[in-house]
């Protein structure tokens, strides 16, 4: 049950904080970009509109494991994602997800450069911290009792 538990807040909290970065391998060294992601639970996978012309999708097709990091630095909320990526060229899929941030990137959603890139998430862990403010106070009272501070959930969960 905990474990369900876990899995649906590891959903929720990806779901709110909405951009990660995307961590990919490049020959010997790993990259990170930021992206924004569109969640879908029930096909246990997380989405990104992607370019065509850029070098992740290289990268995905040599070495398909990814992480993406999610942070709420002023909610103290965090996720890392372990997972299995590729690039698709699903046209009703791209549709579907056209939303205001890829505006940034392209005039509209039937740009041919436009791939999706889907992200099978295998693993996830999760910190939930009450805020900032509080955990100050937290870390401030654990370090005058000699006492470790609750800073809140924290748990890894198989997706």
């Amino acid at each position: 049950m905990a474990e369900h538990n876990d899995a649906t807040r590891v959903w929720e909290l990806i779901d709110r904080i909405g951009f990660c970065m995307l961590t990919t391998r490049s020959s010997d060294d790993l990259r990170a970009r930021p992206m924004s992601a569109y969640t879908a639970q029930l096909e246990n996978a997380v989405y990104f509109l992607t370019d065509v012309a850029s070098h992740k999708d290289d990268e995905i097709a040599r070495w398909p494991n990814v992480c993406l990091a999610f942070a709420d630095t002023k909610g103290q909320k965090y996720v890392s994602v372990s997972g299995t990526a590729e690039v698709q060229n699903d046209r009703e899929k791209i549709r579907e997800l056209w939303a205001t941030p890829a505006k940034a990137w392209w005039d509209n959603p039937n740009d041919p450069s436009i791939r999706i890139l889907k992200i099978t998430p295998s693993s996830a862990e999760y910190w939930d911290s009450p805020g900032t403010i509080i955990s100050y106070i937290k870390m401030a009272a654990a370090a005058v009792s000699n006492s470790k501070p609750d800073m809140g959930d924290n748990a890894e969960v198989k997706l």
